[in-house]
């Protein structure tokens, strides 16, 4: 009889087909639950180990795991892309360079989304800029309960791209809005991808898939049928993220690293440090 998983897995290119049920195991039943968005279900995976697999931003569960949380990852990429265009500015309030944040106010949903880690990543290691100068302004906490936020936090009721659009903040970081004001803080967007990844040859990772530690303890083979189906799955699409084990090294090597430059975590994780015996063998 096939083991039935509460799973959480939003949707995209590499779950259509297996979110569609035209992929089926004998093994395993996957129990998709909803959330919109699927970052909404985070919070209750990490506090309360809402679900036997999960899609995870990969900076929460590098803080969830600094902090013990019973969770593995499955070396399964859902959602990978170039940063750039999610940082902002109000071209009412002047001209805006990334190396122009040092003093400013800069507005982030929490200062722990991954897009926020690798953002800042780019602008400390890129383009010189002091991430201690800038007032950070956040909206939610941080999805792993136990991380001490010392951010400043936006009034209630404020929401984050109307107070760029007001003048109370100068930047934000992880947004994308169509608004005649608003421009990308870098300013030929694609170029600059081109050349972040010419420099490091890294696409950047945000979510992956988590399972609980329990599952992979007790149910090695389900934790491998998971990881097939997704594999199944995601080979289906031409549109789902493609990555080589070196390439995914490499990205998790990165975000490592900004994360604990940036604090987020106390040191930074050897990438076999994030799989199990179990789900290690499958990252080959």
């Amino acid at each position: 009889m096939a083991m039935r998983l509460r799973t959480l897995l939003g949707d995209h290119p590499c779950t259509s087909a297996l979110k569609s049920g035209s992929i089926k195991s004998d093994l395993v039943d996957l129990d998709f639950v909803e959330y919109s968005p699927t970052n909404k279900g985070f919070k209750p995976m990490v506090r309360e180990a809402a679900f036997d697999v999960s899609e995870m931003a990969i900076v929460t569960y590098l803080m969830a795991k600094s902090f013990g949380k019973p969770m593995v990852l499955l070396p399964s990429v859902v959602l990978a892309r170039f940063q750039h265009a999610h940082a902002l500015y109000n071209v009412k309030q002047g001209t805006l360079k990334p190396i122009d944040l040092s003093g400013k106010r800069v507005g982030i949903r929490s200062f722990t989304t991954t897009t926020g880690v690798w953002v800042r990543g780019i602008l400390a290691n890129d383009y010189g800029v002091d991430l201690a100068s800038i007032e950070w302004v956040t909206f939610e906490d941080a999805h792993v309960a136990e991380y001490q936020d010392t951010t400043k936090r936006a009034p209630a009721g404020k929401q984050i791209v109307p107070m760029l659009l007001e003048g109370e903040l100068d930047a934000v970081l992880g947004e994308k809005a169509e608004h005649p004001d608003l421009k990308p803080l870098f300013s030929d967007v694609a170029a600059e991808e081109k050349a972040w990844f010419a420099r490091h040859g890294v696409v950047q990772i945000n979510h992956m898939v988590v399972v609980k530690q329990e599952l992979s303890e007790k149910h090695p083979d389900v934790v491998r049928e998971v990881y097939r189906l997704l594999a199944k799955s995601a080979n289906i699409s031409s549109a789902a993220p493609r990555f080589t084990p070196d390439a995914m090294r490499g990205s998790l090597e990165m975000i490592i690293g900004y994360a604990a430059q940036q604090k987020l975590i106390p040191r930074a994780f050897a990438v076999d440090e994030l799989f199990d015996d179990v789900t290690r063998a499958l990252f080959q």
